[in-house]
Formats: C-alpha cells, sequence, structure tokens
C-alpha cells in the first residue's frame, strides 16, 4: 500500500495571517475549498489511497463524503498528527508515505504523478519561498524523520545525507505554492486555473476586497 496522507488544522485556527482581510468563517470556507482541490488532484492518482487527519469535525466530514479514509487527530500539532499517521502506515504495512499539506489550491494530477514516479527513498518539494517542504515522500514511511516548521527543506536533506538515503528534489509550481496571505489570493486569482479555491475567493468577492493589495 502507497499513502498520501493530508493533515489539516482545525478550521477555527487556519490560515490566521489573513484574519485582517478574512473572518474566520471565511477563512474556513477557503481551508476546505482548497482541501477539496487537493483532494480532487490526490483521487486522480491510481494505486495510492489518500488519507485525511485533522481534528476538525467538518474536515473529517468532507473526507469522508469523498470516499477516503478519516482520521482524528488525538493531538494538536503537525509533529503529533504526521507521528500518527506513521503509526498507521505501520500497522498496515504501508511501502511508501506521502506527506501532502492541505492549502495547496494549485496540485495537480500531473504534479503528483511526476513527483509519485520520481525515484529516490525521499522525494522532496520545496516550498515558494525555497526553505518549507511542500511535499515528502518516504520509501519506507520513516525512511527519515519528518521534521516540517522553519526550514524544513533543508533540515530533511541533512536527514537524508546523514542516513547515506538518496534524495529527489521536484520543482514545481503546483507543489509549491501554498495560500497564506492576502497577496497570495491575488496571485491564485491571476494564474487563471480554475477550482473550488478560486470559486470561494469570487463567491467572496476578494480580487476587490484587497485590490489595494500589492
Amino acid at each position: 500500500m502507497r499513502v498520501v496522507a493530508v493533515p489539516v488544522k482545525s478550521l477555527s485556527r487556519a490560515k490566521t495571517r489573513l484574519a485582517p482581510k478574512l473572518s474566520a468563517l471565511e477563512r474556513g470556507a477557503l481551508t476546505l475549498a482548497m482541501l477539496e482541490d487537493v483532494l480532487d488532484a490526490t483521487e486522480e492518482v491510481p494505486g495510492w489511497e489518500t488519507w485525511i487527519v485533522s481534528p476538525d469535525e467538518v474536515a473529517l466530514e468532507v473526507a469522508a463524503r469523498r470516499g477516503v479514509r478519516a482520521i482524528a487527530e488525538t493531538k494538536s500539532s503537525l509533529a503529533n498528527a504526521i507521528r500518527q499517521v506513521e503509526v498507521l502506515a505501520k500497522d498496515v504495512e504501508a511501502d511508501a508515505l506521502t506527506i501532502l499539506p492541505g492549502d495547496l489550491p494549485l496540485v495537480t494530477p500531473e504534479a503528483l504523478h511526476d513527483a509519485f514516479r520520481t525515484l529516490g527513498a525521499v522525494v522532496l518539494a520545496r516550498s515558494g519561498d525555497g526553505n518549507g517542504t511542500s511535499l515528502l515522500l518516504r520509501r519506507p514511511p520513516r525512511a527519515i524523520p519528518a521534521r516540517f516548521g522553519p526550514d524544513s527543506f533543508h533540515r530533511h536533506m541533512e536527514l537524508a545525507a546523514e542516513r547515506g538515503l538518496p534524495v529527489s528534489v521536484i520543482e514545481r509550481t503546483e507543489l509549491a505554492f501554498d495560500l497564506d496571505t492576502p497577496g497570495d489570493i491575488l496571485t491564485l486569482l491571476s494564474n487563471g486555473r480554475r477550482g473550488r479555491t478560486r470559486e470561494v475567493c469570487l463567491q467572496m468577492d476578494l480580487p476587490q476586497r484587497l485590490r489595494n493589495i500589492a
């Protein structure tokens, strides 16, 4: 079995950097739209099972409705959510485990195919700022520890080097772009790619509301 796990924060705590411009309900709606876009992509990739791990009941309901495995997060942190998934992956004897954040609204099945077909015990996609990790694929699931957070890309590279494991790096905008700031919303809208996130942004009239954001 090969698993792609998508961690999702509690909707009440999601996307706080958008708080000056969006209400808590709007941020929650945006988070769910991004999750749906990510699921649209993962479900198009054959041979991989999608898991959602979250403390949020609404996110878990989305997972159940989409027919993917819903895992109730037992401790509220990304590190704990990943450890929880790693234990379950071991229980089902998974051969590979990918951690894919739920806030990548430009992700496509083609980008995931590219990552999943890439050889190496560790496959990384670098986040847009060049320092974070927007995809971590490990074969086997604990080939290296997961160390998400500031400068995680370089930490993952160092951990693989310490263990003598081959690493492949995927450079694709679809995997690098996450949505955290008002400026990111404008970047998404200028991209032109159709998706649920774009639809929600337009429904909330964000192009007009954010027109003064550089």
